[in-house]
């Protein structure tokens, strides 16, 4: 084996082989309820959730716009444009967040980027045309997505970069008045994945507009989910749309790559240049863009009661664990996670639950808090009694020889 002296990574490497995390599984089918080549195993990790890549109608959506366009996007959307299906995708998503436009990017992370690099860079491409963004300061929830503050890296923290307390709005109000006069981007999730919780929307706008604060909201983990009046979380979701700005990936309820910014018409037309993350790279396959323009008018217009059905399958499961006083956290939304704390012995959890044929991922720091570990549980649409019933067997039988 080759080693780089002077370096780390073989003593790194040897560490996430002995956890079990050095190399991404391999599966031979559509991500969803099961996972694997020759041995299937129940998969608590796929954030497709709703499995609709196996509906037929869903399928020959996406075939049949690889026949007519391919799987090439020939280049970034600026030099070489994009298709019609994409067109289609960014009005309908637009709409439904009642927002003037919306652009899209190959990926959740890149738009996340791409936000970043066009409100908080300095542009000049030619005489009278610049944008001059170097005194714009944001101020994130402590508890962002990874990806956001990947974004923002490198801004200096306590000059253009500060945070406020998890979903405390007393916290970021106490922020903005420090800040008042500068121009600020208040930067937020709507469904926090590791715990379940979902922002004070409302609340969080509110103090935004009192400071004259724009908003950006990560809507990853709750769009098409949450939102509509019957369903939990409504009044949450109509601060969401009082928002700036708001990110929405397409890879949950959509089960599909991809990431939109929706939000004022000039603004997304400026991110066109601005944001790089679609000048210098490629986007959404448009096969992906006419799948995402189906499933949204799928899950919003003709069959809501997927989501419901769903969301039903979630609330039962999540009693049936609280019945049976296992670990978990307790907002009532589509993430759920087995609380473990220690880092180490969540590795070995997941281990353990490996050799019974489950995959329920472990989060760790930085994706977890520091001794705040958790094993994230992803509820499939399409998971049977008998897995679901065989999870919470082997958990019982893990607790008793005290894993956690």
């Amino acid at each position: 084996m080759t080693s780089l002296p002077g370096w780390n990574f073989d003593t790194f490497a040897e560490g996430i082989r002995a956890a079990g995390m050095a190399e991404p599984p391999v599966s031979k089918v559509i991500p969803g309820p099961v996972h694997g080549t020759d041995r299937m195993i129940t998969n608590l990790a796929s954030v497709n959730f709703l499995d609709l890549q196996r509906r037929e109608d869903v399928m020959r959506v996406l075939l049949d716009a690889t026949k007519q366009y391919g799987l090439a996007t020939g280049g970034s959307r600026i030099l070489q444009g994009v298709t019609p299906a994409h067109v289609d995708m960014e009005r309908t998503i637009a709409d439904y967040l009642q927002k003037e436009s919306a652009i899209s990017f190959a990926t959740g992370t890149l738009a996340n980027i791409g936000f970043m690099s066009a409100m908080a860079g300095t542009q000049s491409l030619m005489k009278g045309l610049s944008m001059v963004n170097r005194d714009v300061v944001f101020v994130f929830d402590r508890d962002a997505h990874w990806s956001l503050w990947k974004s923002a890296e490198s801004l200096k923290f306590g000059e253009r970069l500060f945070s406020f307390e998890h979903n405390s709005v007393e916290s970021l109000e106490a922020i903005l008045k420090k800040l008042q006069g500068k121009r600020v981007v208040v930067v937020f999730e709507s469904v926090y994945s590791i715990d379940g919780v979902v922002a004070p929307m409302h609340e969080i706008v509110d103090v935004c507009e009192k400071y004259g604060a724009l908003s950006y909201v990560d809507d990853a983990n709750g769009f098409l989910v949450y939102g509509p009046a019957h369903r939990k979380f409504h009044q949450e979701y109509q601060g969401l749309l009082r928002s700036t700005f708001i990110m929405v990936s397409l890879k949950k309820a959509v089960g599909l790559e991809g990431g939109l910014i929706a939000g004022p018409r000039d603004a997304i037309a400026a991110f066109e240049l601005l944001s790089g993350a679609s000048a210098f790279t490629a986007g959404v396959l448009a096969p992906a863009a006419a799948g995402t323009t189906y499933i949204t008018k799928l899950l919003t217009e003709q069959e809501p009661e997927i989501v419901d059905n769903y969301l039903a399958k979630v609330a039962d499961f999540r009693k049936r664990l609280t019945d049976e006083e296992l670990p978990i956290t307790d907002t009532e939304t589509c993430f759920t996670s087995l609380v473990v704390g220690d880092e180490h012995k969540c590795l070995r959890l997941f281990g353990a639950f490996l050799e019974h044929d489950i995959r329920v991922p472990p989060y760790v720091y930085p994706a977890a808090r520091r001794g705040q570990a958790v094993l994230r549980i992803i509820l499939n649409a399409s998971h049977t009694d008998e897995q679901l019933d065989h999870f919470i067997e082997v958990s019982k039988k893990l607790r008793e020889q005290k894993l956690f």
